[in-house]
Order: C-alpha cells, then sequence, then structure tokens
C-alpha cells in the first residue's frame, strides 16, 4: 500500500517515534505488513484513514467489549469532559466505580486506581514484598504482566513476537528474584516452591493465559497453584488485566472459583480510557499510603474521564449476556476451524468466553513451549489475506482474539467467508 496515507503516516512516524508506534507489536513486523492508521472505530468495526471498513478482532486488545463508541459509554466521557479533564483530586466517580468492582469481585475488599496494567502489577508486587518481608517472585514462562522491569522475563506477548528474551536495560540484579515455571505445570512449580519457598513473596499469574495466544488452565491447574502459595505463604496475585470482566463479569477467578490474594485490573474497567487497578483483602491493601506504609501515587490516577467511562462500561455488563456471548464465538470458532482443516493446515483454536486464538499447530498448546511450535509462517499468510479482505486480527500469532457484544451474526459470516477464501 505504497500510495496509502496509512503508508504515508508511517513513513512520517518513523522519523518522529521510535520504530514509527508507540507499541511495538503495531508495527506488524512480525506479519510482513505496516501498520493500519485508524480514522475511527464504531461497533465492531474500524476504519482506517484511507477510509476502508474492517471487523475488528482485537478491539484495543481487549477493553472494547462493548464495541466501539457504545452511546452510554461515549455520553458519559462526554458529560465528564464538560466539567474537567483532570482535577489531582478525589470524584465521585471513583467512589462509584471502586464500589463496582468491589462487588463484582468478592475477593476484593479495597481497589486502588492507577492508570495502566503496568502500573497495577508493579505495584501488586510491592504490597506483596512488604506484607510477606520477603523479595522473591514467581512467574510463569509466556505470561505478560507489563513492562516493568521484575516481570520482563520470559514474558510473551511483545517480546516473544520480536524474539526477545528479555531487554537491554534491566539490571540483572533487578530480575535474579524472579522465579520461572512453565504455565500448566505444577511439578515444575512445585519444585520452584521447594527451593525457595521461604522467600517467595508473590506468585503472579495469568489464571487464563491471554498473552502467549489463548492458554486455557488444564483441569486442577489454578487449585493448585492457590495451594501452593497458601502452603508457602506467598501471596497468590491474579493477574486479570485481559480476563478482568472478560472471562466472566466476576473475571477468571469467578469463572473457575479460584480466590486470589491480590487482583490487578485494566482494559475494560476504563471503558477503552487508560486505567488499571489493584485491589484485594483489606488487610494488605490498608497497607498501601497514605493509610499505610507502603507508597503508591499517580496525579492522573482515578481520572474523571476514566472513571466515568470504566463506571458506564460495567453498569451495562452488569447484565450483560455473557453466556449468549460465548455460545456465539464457540460457533463461529468450530465453523473457522473446520474452514481451516479443510485447507489442510495444521489448527488449533482454544477458545474461552469471548476470547479465541488460531494456532497453526498439530499438537493442543498447554504452555509457551507448544506456543513457539506453532508456524508463524502459516499464521503470516492467514493474517495477510485476511486483512486484504477486511478483517483485522492480531498482527501477531502470541495475541488473543477478541470478540465484543458488538459483533453480529453478519460480522461473522463475513469472517467465514474470508477464511474460505484464503490460500495457504
Amino acid at each position: 500500500m505504497p500510495n496509502s496515507l496509512s503508508h504515508q503516516y508511517f513513513i512520517q512516524a518513523q522519523a518522529l517515534i521510535p520504530g514509527g508506534v508507540n507499541s511495538p507489536v503495531r508495527a506488524c513486523h512480525n506479519v510482513d505488513s505496516e501498520p493500519l492508521f485508524i480514522r475511527k472505530g464504531e461497533g465492531a468495526h474500524l476504519t482506517d484513514v484511507d477510509g476502508r471498513e474492517y471487523i475488528d478482532f482485537v478491539l484495543s486488545w481487549g477493553p472494547m467489549l462493548l464495541g466501539h463508541a457504545h452511546p452510554a459509554v461515549t455520553a458519559a466521557i462526554q458529560e465528564a469532559a464538560a466539567r474537567g479533564t483532570s482535577y489531582g483530586a478525589p470524584c465521585a466517580d471513583e467512589v462509584a466505580l471502586a464500589e463496582a468492582v468491589t462487588a463484582a469481585l468478592p475477593s476484593v475488599e479495597m481497589v486502588r486506581m492507577v492508570n495502566s496494567g503496568t502500573e497495577a502489577t508493579m505495584s501488586a508486587l510491592r504490597l506483596a514484598r512488604a506484607v510477606t518481608g520477603r523479595s522473591k517472585l514467581v512467574k510463569c514462562i509466556g505470561c505478560y504482566h507489563g513492562h516493568a522491569d521484575p516481570f520482563l522475563a520470559a514474558a510473551g506477548s511483545g517480546l516473544a513476537t520480536f524474539s526477545i528474551p528479555g531487554t537491554p536495560g534491566v539490571p540483572d540484579a533487578v530480575v535474579a528474584d524472579t522465579l520461572l515455571a512453565p504455565y500448566n505445570d505444577l511439578d515444575a512449580l512445585e519444585a520452584v516452591f521447594a527451593a525457595h519457598g521461604e522467600e517467595i513473596a508473590a506468585l503472579i499469574i495469568e489464571p487464563v493465559a491471554a498473552n502467549m495466544g489463548l492458554v486455557l488452565p488444564g483441569e486442577g491447574y489454578l487449585e493448585g497453584v492457590r495451594a501452593l502459595c497458601t502452603k508457602y505463604g506467598a501471596l497468590l496475585i491474579f493477574d486479570e488485566v485481559i480476563t478482568g470482566f472478560r472471562a466472566a463479569f466476576g473475571g477468571a477467578q469467578a469463572r473457575f472459583g479460584i480466590t486470589p490474594d491480590l487482583t490487578t485490573f485494566g482494559k475494560i474497567i476504563g471503558g477503552g480510557l487508560p486505567v488499571g487497578a489493584f485491589g484485594g483483602k483489606a488487610e494488605y491493601m490498608r497497607r498501601i499510603a497514605p493509610q499505610g506504609d507502603v507508597y503508591q501515587a499517580g496525579t492522573l490516577s482515578g481520572n474523571p474521564l476514566a472513571m466515568a467511562a470504566g463506571l458506564a462500561t460495567l453498569n451495562i455488563l452488569r447484565t450483560a449476556d455473557y453466556a449468549a456471548l460465548e455460545r456465539k464465538v464457540r460457533a463461529f470458532v468450530a465453523e473457522l476451524k473446520a474452514i481451516l482443516e479443510g485447507k489442510g493446515v495444521p489448527i488449533q483454536i482454544p477458545t474461552l468466553a469471548s476470547m479465541f486464538c488460531p494456532y497453526f499447530s498439530a499438537e493442543p498448546v498447554t504452555c509457551f513451549a507448544d506456543v513457539a511450535k506453532a508456524d508463524a509462517a502459516l499464521f503470516t499468510t492467514f493474517y495477510k489475506q485476511m486483512r486484504a479482505q477486511g478483517i483485522y486480527l492480531a498482527p501477531s500469532a502470541f495475541e488473543t482474539g477478541m470478540v465484543s457484544f458488538a459483533h453480529s451474526d453478519d460480522d461473522f459470516q463475513r469472517t467465514l467467508d474470508a477464511a474460505r477464501k484464503v490460500r495457504f
């Protein structure tokens, strides 16, 4: 698309912004493409600066569960903006949003609003270290918890997309306290705890791994994780930045019946605006300043626009028919899988709630090592031909497809029709 406006913007951006993008995977390097510059989003559709429309299965990487520019959310943002965009002081909506979050998740007795998922996870880890008086952190290989230094060991997602094992600028000493275990491997995790249990402050985990594609927890895995943390006195942190209010209204912890000690949020609770939060048991959260001695702060935390958007979103999701959406997604994925199998390519498409991920692999995917075996070249072929037909997928084999309540039967059918035309 050398004559397109997207191409022209990308050329201009590369002289001004590292790589021409403000978040690496957007560059589309991994799928031999250039990024699309978007002019607007409406419902389940995006329109680029060249006027081309796409059915959106990225949804701003997850938060747009109601679709783009939902009228109630847009109205809430407009009304809030008319009263001022930032106060640097408390506002009523942050109390209302805190009430909504704590009501939806019984494990979250108190919550602190922040500005991103990365802020939420780094703050939760600091709190866990303060509560336990320990320093070590356990995370799963391939799980992504934001770009704070301690989490960038075997971090999946963008790092995996660019084949970066860690990143320069992170001193060895900073990640020396980060211990690793494969996702879905309780034996390996138990060995880590057996060796370091008295030093482990916390285990942080995506209850459904959604940053190496979509890897579902095996039967009994999350229960085993919870039991190990309890046995060794480590705090269990559920990173629900993606799964919170998407896997179920009460998050993955409600869907799987597991109670973490701390939970981190992002994405949906801001209705598409920059936001994050962390929360958990009141006895732990009271350690956060100014009530306690663990410092955490942010000028834009509790921003009135983000709080209004998040509150409007959760008020709608509270009565949304999650089960009906999941049935639609499962039917769509089953037909998509059959179409691709009919073309003779190996394909796995795990799905949960309104999430799915096509892996071009003959074997089931249960951990990052399995993910890494999937055929990236086949994914690139699929991505490019689907995009050319107006289907907007995540430009990485390590990201999860997202569906919204705004996706229509026609959107699903058009996507399946496009898949039928793909040639490998």
